[in-house]
């Protein structure tokens, strides 16, 4: 697999967070493990954990300190309604540029 460059992953990233947290309520080193099951590789924790932080103080997401039975307490994130919106606004662009890459890819490709 190709390792996506860092400037690549910053417009996509945080909308990618937002995505699997609103498919349930997660913590930090499951989320990045799931995003390097979906493809995206490695994800450095000095990349989520401030995104994550972002995304709190913006509203998009919440956290709870849950108890661990394997360590230290987790902090839990899950979506807000205003997350929920932004990935439901996010979905239509998302597919605009996927296409219009894709024309230029056909194009390039001849």
């Amino acid at each position: 697999m190709t390792k996506i460059s860092s400037q690549l992953l910053k417009g996509t990233l945080e909308n990618a967070i937002l995505m699997i947290i609103a498919q349930g309520e997660t913590y930090g080193y499951a989320l990045m493990q799931q995003l390097a099951t979906a493809g995206f590789g490695p994800i450095p924790e000095g990349t989520v954990y401030p995104l994550l932080l972002k995304l709190q103080r913006n509203g998009l997401i919440t956290a709870q300190r849950h108890a661990s039975t394997t360590g230290p307490d987790r902090k839990y994130y899950q979506v807000t309604a205003t997350g929920r919106a932004q990935v439901t606004a996010f979905l239509p662009e998302w597919e605009q540029l996927v296409a219009a890459m894709a024309a230029l890819i056909q194009t390039q490709q001849g």
